[in-house]
């Protein structure tokens, strides 16, 4: 069970730049200094230069490997760096593909925790554009994988669901995570995707969040996988959060040229606009997460209603169920060249296959920067 991928292409505005930390005394920037600086709707342009590029034999090591319990409870054990590389559960392939694995070799006892990864950029980000080109992803019954952001103090700083589904879900779910004053505008602008909360506000009591169910069976699990994936982009500006999916044949070549333009991209599959959410106050010092947990608070308490067999701590215990059979390595290695012939996938995909996270700096046409968010600290999925 793997997730795939040789980029990750990350373009921040001019006033978005990598790596910006603060002190935890400032942690509220108010928006009568962002007005003060200029930072208004009508300073962003859409022209970006690349800042971080996460991409093949380097790509793991702008990444910190979490090794603590899973924050959502579920049944896996996160492995260090060099635990995961030892283990085969993080590598680099020849093709420059990154893979991220779940174990699929150890028989558990019922109730078990499998070994899994999850890593987050070393690097903090304030917004801009990024791009993350995927292969193949992980599904199936029990599993829950994920490509996110979130700031420190969940939710105080804020979580962006990127890409995010359960089991064998037929398409993605797009979500926000915030502290409270932070409400989804449906009245901005229409997108295909199906409304499924607009209250953005999480606790531990409460956390769904506000965002949007896709209807494109290409955006996650077996669609995604079948077509060797695609392509997430998201820009989160002081005008809010867009999302766009391309599938792999219809990724925009300014894209594939590194010099993306999404004012050409047309409608966004998914939209929060700052008219009901300031970006400001409820987004701040994101580290890019992917992960892969089993059960837990999402899996575990769908997995029944799901349609899936016996209990999720008896699916956990079967390595069967996150073989990397020769089918899924067949998908591993089309990242790079797409081969016409599509393979059966076991059970339970538990590969992600990623080819290039691109991470873009600053605006190029000289708009003066808005200041930067300050910090708080940091929750990982």
């Amino acid at each position: 069970m793997l997730f795939s991928t040789t980029l990750l292409l990350i373009s921040l505005s001019f006033g978005a730049v990598a790596g910006n930390t603060h002190s935890a005394s400032s942690m509220v920037r108010h928006r009568a200094h962002a007005r003060a600086q200029g930072c208004t709707k009508s300073n962003f342009t859409r022209s970006f230069t690349l800042t971080d590029m996460y991409q093949g034999e380097g790509f793991l090591n702008g990444w910190n490997f979490f090794t603590g319990a899973d924050p959502t409870h579920g049944n896996v054990k996160y492995q260090s760096k060099s635990n995961a590389i030892a283990k085969r559960l993080a590598f680099v392939q020849d093709d420059g593909t990154t893979v991220l694995a779940v174990d699929d070799k150890t028989t558990l006892p019922v109730g078990g925790k499998r070994d899994s990864v999850r890593i987050s950029t070393k690097k903090k980000y304030n917004g801009g554009l990024f791009i993350a080109d995927i292969f193949s992803m992980p599904h199936g019954c029990s599993v829950w994988p994920a490509y996110w952001s979130v700031g420190p103090n969940w939710p105080l700083a804020g979580e962006i669901d990127v890409l995010e589904g359960v089991h064998d879900q037929p398409t993605n779910q797009y979500a926000l995570h915030t502290s409270t004053g932070c409400t989804l505008s449906t009245g901005d602008l229409k997108v295909p995707s199906k409304l499924l909360g607009k209250q953005c506000a999480s606790s531990g009591s409460s956390n769904a969040g506000c965002g949007f169910l896709d209807t494109d069976t290409r955006t996650y699990g077996k669609g995604f996988n079948a077509i060797g994936g695609g392509v997430y982009a998201h820009v989160w500006d002081s005008t809010g959060i867009k999302v766009w999916h391309f599938p792999r044949t219809d990724i925009p070549e300014d894209i594939t040229t590194k010099n993306p333009d999404p004012s050409t991209w047309g409608t966004p599959t998914a939209f929060w606009s700052d008219s009901s959410c300031d970006m400001a106050t409820h987004f701040f010092d994101h580290a890019l997460v992917i992960d892969t947990t089993i059960c837990g608070d999402f899996a575990g308490a769908t997995y029944k209603s799901a349609g899936c067999p016996g209990t999720c701590a008896q699916a956990v215990a079967d390595p069967k169920n996150y073989s990397r059979h020769r089918e899924v390595e067949v998908e591993l290695h089309r990242c790079l060249s797409i081969s016409p012939r599509v393979a059966a996938a076991p059970a339970s995909d538990a590969i992600r296959c990623l080819s290039l996270l691109m991470i873009l700096g600053h605006q190029r046409d000289g708009i003066s920067p808005c200041p930067a968010k300050p910090a708080t600290l940091l929750r990982i999925m």
